[in-house]
């Protein structure tokens, strides 16, 4: 099977805009995808004829918005092949998703003394949530170095496991900066014999290939809406039901709560007990159509498209002299990060805008990262399956002009 690329980028409005009187060339997709015309359609469709709250009124609309913000938790219960949908928690995106965890789950498994494990690749909100739980409880946060190709340093790993006391590790599926496919499988398997928890940053993964929670037994997998086309603001945590249970709210709240008095409160069953108050509810609803495009799609068709995309890519800019790649890791997802001597990040990314070309520039909120490259920034480009080689070869002809200029 083949993606018919045409007919997709058929799908995607934006993609017939210009920008500075250029046909925009789309390379910031690690960053946000852009938006399929169903879930546009979802979005427009819910404000313009359902609006009105959800779970607690007993009238038509409120009763029709909840049947189709909980639909869109069976969805993702069989995107993940969870084993419960209670286990499915909507929440604003990765991010918050993450200090969930950090703030129910780490008081009451961490103690002090007790280690978090992160890996140098990780996006700053699968590190700071973590630092501010473990400050409180004198906890230690340690670092799993990482290669000069990208991927995690694994005899490493374990030396720090084998170290003992570590309770919880936190890790990217795919490194955002880096495109690094880490071997999360294997590595959730470790940290188990270990006796540590583990939970899984998918934000960069949700979208480029199969995601099976039962397959990986992770404990926690975090992922965003907006990085799977679908509407930002509106995000998923995924937990083991029995962690889920034993953990207290994160928030309180109307909806997560089963009776109040000023004494005391009791909490709602799950998922509810993890989602206080009036929900993203388009956004809920916006999703469950960027997930059925996903799966008709086929994820594992749009994991060796996208392929194909990185390895033309990467042979394409390898050939431009001065450019050095940051990350070439074995297993790569379709990220492109790259430095140029002589050439500022900002300056390249800003000369390409003006060709009509979108990348992304910066520190990529890796800030570590950045610093165990010795670089303070790179160029990014990351693509999709709506992306193709000739938008790639206008990508290499922008950024030879751009070098040039400079």
């Amino acid at each position: 099977m083949a993606l018919e690329i045409d007919n997709i980028r058929n799908q995607f409005p934006q993609l017939e805009r210009k920008v500075h009187d250029r046909p925009l060339i789309y390379l910031d997709n690690a960053a946000s995808t852009l938006k399929h015309i169903s879930v546009i359609e979802a979005l427009n469709n819910h404000y313009t004829n359902d609006v009105a709250n959800i779970h607690r009124g007993v009238h038509y609309l409120s009763e029709h918005g909840t049947i189709q913000y909980e639909q869109t938790r069976d969805s993702i219960q069989d995107l993940l092949n969870a084993e419960s949908r209670c286990e499915i928690i909507f929440t604003k995106g990765t991010t918050d998703s993450l200090n969930l965890v950090a703030a129910s789950f780490v008081p009451h498994y961490v103690k002090k003394d007790d280690v978090i494990l992160i890996s140098t690749m990780e996006h700053h909100s699968n590190i700071v949530p973590w630092q501010i739980q473990a400050e409180k409880i004198e906890a230690k946060v340690k670092e799993i170095p990482i290669t000069d190709d990208g991927d995690i340093d694994e005899e490493a790993y374990i030396e720090l496991l084998k170290e003992g006391n570590v309770k919880l590790v936190s890790m990217a599926h795919i490194s955002n900066s880096l495109g690094t496919i880490n071997d999360i499988k294997k590595y959730i398997s470790l940290a188990h014999d270990h006796g540590a928890y583990f939970c899984v940053d998918a934000a960069q993964s949700i979208a480029h290939e199969k995601v099976d929670v039962q397959d990986l037994n992770c404990d926690f997998l975090a992922f965003s809406s907006h990085k799977m086309f679908g509407p930002t603001g509106f995000g998923v945590l995924y937990g083991k039901e029995k962690l889920l249970e034993s953990m207290p709210p994160y928030q309180g709240g109307g909806d997560m709560i089963d009776v109040v008095t000023i004494e005391k409160t009791t909490y709602n069953e799950l998922p509810h007990k993890f989602e206080a108050g009036t929900p993203h509810i388009a956004g809920g609803i916006g999703l469950k159509p960027a997930i059925d495009f996903l799966i008709d799609t086929d994820l594992n068709v749009i994991k060796r498209y996208e392929k194909e995309l990185l390895d033309y890519a990467t042979q394409k800019i390898n050939e431009i002299e001065k450019v050095q790649v940051i990350g070439t890791a074995k297993q790569k997802a379709s990220v492109l990060s790259f430095v140029v001597d002589g050439a500022h990040p900002h300056d390249l990314g800003t000369l390409l805008d003006r060709q009509g070309v979108a990348i992304r520039t910066g520190h990529h909120c890796t800030q570590p990262l950045m610093k165990r490259f010795n670089v303070s920034a790179t160029a990014r480009a990351s693509f999709s399956l709506y992306n193709t080689k000739e938008e790639i070869d206008i990508f290499i002809k922008a950024l030879n002009k751009a070098l040039n200029f400079l």
